[in-house]
């Protein structure tokens, strides 16, 4: 597939790079000649020095037959009018434009299709908001996904010595948790992937992730992890449009206090969050820390726009009592060198961008696609179709299904709210949505072929 990405800051080069390792054709349209410079020398891809709302420039990028665009500039208006004349001058089939502002995404889908060409919106901002969400919900949890609008929950803890299940085999869960169903498709040893099986026995220090219903995680939760109280008190340090719109979106369901270092900044907050505590201030200072009881806090969020300052600001958190803390690392690099010490999560936006960009250029029907572990593994939420002649899933049982070394069915969705726990056993119907997990990228092909002729039976 040949699509242009504009944009060269860290979401387009990770989105640049994830897309190059599937074997795109790739061209990269910045202003900023180092950073093209610097992907250039790292991957096999094109690219153009230039405006990217600039037709001259489009044009030179091969806009006349690209398949696809992706604006994720830092300006929204940049990137809405790049769509724009993509749509009507070149004619490009799809169109992403990544928006930060929230009055541009509260548009009308349908609207920014009409007036701005955009068949599609990526939002880092309110993906890491809503991964930022899920994480206070389950403070155990070192990642947490949402599949099926909500119904089924990947979370990912780590095993810790003493817990009921360490030291046992996996095949055990059923009589700890006799009334409950969960899936285990993978676990993570000393960085390396494992698939599970029944005698697999799990050892402290694994990070484990496990598939089950929404309603179903505090009690699988409680047999992996030591429950940590309910979170009630919030901290965020930086009050941008991701730490305000958490402390927006939380500040009815928790005590949250919001520190921002800029005078304008916080007046703004002090205006458009209604329950919160603004705070004047650097995250930094010990003593502010210790004014506003940072050892009473169950989670501290650092999310400013300063890698050093939200790695030195939870180290500080957490040294002053903090229970739980979160650090939000734009440099993708920095984000398994922090993470699992001190610093409880580390949080990547241009990686949680990068999955709900490759659901819309994988072949067959994806309706969402999630990176896991900077990129390595994967899982899926797919639509199979056909029928058991044209399909090589459909009416077969999950252990008759050829799945590649790697590959696990966890879940299956069927009649959109039915939520079935993959057992080998499980017969797969037409239409439903497997939630699939590849523990490497590097297989991902392989899964597309196997369901290639049922999407290629329309």
């Amino acid at each position: 597939m040949k699509i242009i990405i504009l944009g060269a800051g860290q979401v387009g080069g990770n989105l640049a790079e994830s897309l190059v390792a599937e074997n795109n054709d790739i061209t990269v349209v910045d202003l900023n000649s180092e950073r093209l410079a610097l992907l250039q020398d790292r991957f096999d891809l094109r690219t153009v020095r230039g405006h990217a709302a600039h037709p001259s420039v489009l044009k030179q990028a091969g806009a006349d037959d690209a398949d696809m665009l992706v604006a994720v500039t830092q300006s929204d208006e940049t990137n809405l009018v790049a769509c724009r004349i993509a749509s009507s001058l070149f004619n490009v089939p799809t169109r992403i434009a990544r928006i930060r502002s929230a009055d541009f995404l509260g548009l009308d889908a349908a609207y920014l299709a009409e007036h701005f060409g955009v068949n599609d919106v990526i939002s880092p901002e309110q993906e890491v908001t809503d991964t930022l969400r899920r994480l206070i919900e389950h403070p155990e949890a070192l990642q947490v996904l949402d599949f099926a609008d909500g119904k089924v929950r990947l979370v990912a803890v780590r095993a810790y010595h003493g817990g009921p299940l360490v030291g046992h085999e996996l095949q055990d869960i059923k009589r700890h948790m006799p009334n409950l169903e969960c899936r285990i498709p993978a676990i993570y040893r000393r960085d390396r992937g494992i698939v599970p099986k029944g005698i697999t026995v799990i050892e402290p220090g694994d990070e484990v992730f496990f598939l089950a219903r929404k309603a179903d995680i505090p009690s699988v939760l409680r047999e992996l992890r030591h429950l940590e109280r309910p979170v009630k008190r919030v901290m965020i340090a930086g009050g941008g449009n991701i730490g305000r719109g958490l402390a927006r979106r939380i500040e009815g369901h928790y005590d949250v206090k919001i520190i921002d270092h800029n005078k304008a900044t916080s007046n703004l907050l002090a205006e458009q969050l209604h329950k919160s505590l603004v705070l004047q201030g650097d995250a930094t200072d010990e003593e502010l820390l210790e004014q506003e009881n940072i050892a009473a806090m169950d989670v501290f969020c650092a999310l400013t726009n300063d890698d050093e300052d939200n790695i030195m600001s939870a180290l500080l958190a957490k040294r002053m009592g903090a229970k739980r803390v979160i650090a939000l690392i734009n440099r993708s690099a920095y984000v398994d060198l922090v993470q699992g010490g001190e610093i409880d999560v580390a949080i990547s936006p241009a990686q949680a961008t990068v999955g709900p960009l490759l659901s819309k250029i994988r072949r067959g029907d994806m309706v969402a696609v999630h990176s896991l572990r900077r990129g390595a593994a994967e899982v899926l939420e797919v639509a199979v179709h056909g029928d058991a002649k044209t399909s090589r899933v459909v009416g077969r049982r999950i252990e008759e299904i050829d799945l590649p070394e790697g590959a696990t069915i966890a879940a299956i969705i069927r009649h959109g709210d039915n939520v079935i726990i993959a057992h080998h056993d499980t017969l797969i119907e037409s239409e439903d949505h497997l939630i699939l997990f590849a523990l490497n990228k590097r297989i991902i092909p392989k899964v597309e072929k196997l369901l290639q002729v049922s999407f290629g039976f329309f």
